[in-house]
């Protein structure tokens, strides 16, 4: 039985893939295979950093991507305007397929037998093996909040939503796809083929255009009657912590973060352009929520080309300035 941890990315997201890896070696341990998945052919920095870790591998299977991206093109054939709006907003297809490649995972011909996936935009700061251990019994572990907001995973203006699942599973099976962990062969070809049936005959409506891969996820698994352990509602009160980077009270010690006394299991920067990340790792002094963790582990191995701040940091949420607003209304890129 082989557990492995997934993630997807490319070139541009290729500092935050550093730093993450590098949580993982420190938080983890090498001992436990890592998987990349390609999010497309932007890879030639992913695939030298790859090749520089033991324990990292490289998934590149344009056939195994193919069959996960054509069921994506299918579920999306059937929702009523999702295509035609992509197209509209010059996309060819689906909306970010690369992003829905992280359905792999759950492919009979995957490295793994069980798997924990992370998006390329946390960081790993303890154990996984409370996770592992939960899929002993559960299908599918995840250890987040979303539930307390579903907008982001179904159409909430749909009146056929509560039809199809009941108010108690809205509020308590959804989860944010950035982390979930899983088993090989959970969604079958037959599977998947009554999952794009029941969408085909009117269900499609209460998808989230906006969020395709997350939406798809999660309700392939509600469809599916998959049963979700969440820890944030198993573990006891005391030991619940949060993940998400809009947390402000989180304590940073150590290189590590803790809430009210816990580890937390992995922080994500949800909602962060891989941009910010980038330009800070160039040197420009924007500040952001957790911003050294991040640095400390980006530049785990490479302490010497950590950037020196010299100037006053800017806030990363800064309005934009008088003379930005005055060239974007006079229609000058800035």
């Amino acid at each position: 039985m082989t557990n492995g941890i997934y993630t997807i990315g490319n070139d541009v997201v290729y500092n935050q893939l550093v730093a993450f890896l590098n949580s993982v070696e420190v938080n983890v341990g090498t001992d436990i295979p890592v998987c990349v998945i390609a999010y497309d052919n932007n890879i030639e920095k992913v695939s030298a950093e790859v090749a520089t870790r033991k324990n990292v591998t490289l998934l590149n299977d344009a056939q195994l991507f193919k069959n996960w991206e054509d069921f994506s093109l299918r579920v999306w054939q059937t929702h009523p305007t999702a295509l035609k709006v992509w197209e509209e907003q010059g996309i060819k297809g689906v909306r970010r397929i690369g992003m829905n490649r992280r359905y792999c995972a759950f492919d009979n011909s995957s490295p793994f037998d069980k798997f924990a996936y992370f998006d390329a935009d946390i960081l790993v700061l303890d154990s996984l093996q409370i996770i592992f251990d939960k899929l002993n019994d559960h299908p599918l572990v995840v250890y987040d909040f979303q539930y307390k907001d579903p907008s982001h995973i179904f159409n909430v203006k749909s009146d056929k939503l509560s039809q199809i699942f009941s108010e108690d599973r809205i509020k308590s099976d959804i989860f944010c796809a950035g982390f979930y962990a899983g088993k090989r062969g959970l969604f079958s070809s037959e599977e998947r083929d009554f999952i794009v049936s029941r969408l085909a005959d009117g269900e499609a409506e209460i998808l989230f255009p906006e969020a395709p891969n997350q939406s798809v996820l999660n309700y392939m698994v509600m469809r599916a009657n998959i049963p979700v352990c969440n820890l944030s509602k198993q573990l006891p009160e005391s030991k619940i912590t949060g993940n998400a980077v809009t947390s402000s009270h989180f304590e940073y010690k150590s290189n590590w973060l803790y809430d009210k006394g816990n580890k937390l299991t992995y922080l994500h920067y949800i909602g962060l352009s891989s941009s910010l990340f980038d330009r800070v790792c160039n040197g420009d002094n924007i500040d952001f929520p957790y911003r050294d963790i991040f640095l400390h582990y980006r530049y785990l191995h490479e302490p010497d080309k950590r950037p020196k701040f010299t100037t006053k940091p800017q806030p990363y949420n800064a309005p934009p300035s008088l003379k930005t607003r005055v060239l974007k209304k006079l229609g000058i890129k800035v």
